[in-house]
């Protein structure tokens, strides 16, 4: 339950589950809106054939709203037809934190917008990006609270010295990420 205004219901949220290459990804939302995107830690890096497996829901797709449907098929095109993430809508978002006037929200989207496929960011480019260029350490903040992984793209946002960094989903998923829109992007070119 996401705490709304007071006189307003409280989010009605459904959860749905999308097996993925990079394993079970937890959704959560309501009809306004995404709340929640929860990644898998993985311990091993799936290669070639669970790469490109389908993705697919396995939890929750009978009571799927309209947000968790854009949202799966946002996620099912990112992880297995890149080529279309373009014409496909951003699902709408309603975790109270990007409904905040907050730098964190401000980062977050201009993540979203800037940093596009297969491009990576250092924190301190996108604290310039955002306003605010001696904000880096603040940047680091906003992708660790991040709500929606891989749709507002945390895991693009790197160290100037060009390691990658920490990442919610864990290190060697982070890895994966990038190392997959590289490929795509070079399969596209």
């Amino acid at each position: 339950q996401v705490n709304s205004k007071p006189g307003e219901s409280p989010c009605k949220e459904k959860h749905v589950v999308l097996l993925s290459p990079v394993g079970k990804i937890e959704i959560s939302g309501c009809e306004t809106g995404l709340h929640e995107i929860k990644l898998p830690k993985m311990s091993v890096l799936p290669s070639g054939a669970e790469a490109s497996a389908a993705c697919e829901v396995c939890e929750g797709a009978e009571e799927m709203l309209e947000p968790l449907e854009q949202c799966t098929a946002w996620l099912r095109a990112y992880f297995c037809e890149p080529a279309t993430l373009e014409s496909l809508p951003v699902p709408a978002f309603h975790h109270p934190l990007l409904q905040q006037d907050s730098f964190t929200r401000q980062v977050l989207w201009t993540l979203l917008n800037d940093v596009k496929f297969g491009e990576a960011v250092s924190y301190k480019q996108l604290a310039h990006l955002a306003g605010n260029s001696r904000a880096a350490r603040a940047v680091g903040g906003a992708m660790r609270n991040n709500p929606i992984p891989i749709i507002i793209p945390c895991h693009r946002v790197i160290r100037s010295s060009g390691e990658t960094g920490n990442y919610g989903g864990g290190h060697l998923m982070k890895e994966w990420l990038l190392s997959h829109e590289k490929l795509q992007k070079e399969k596209l070119a």
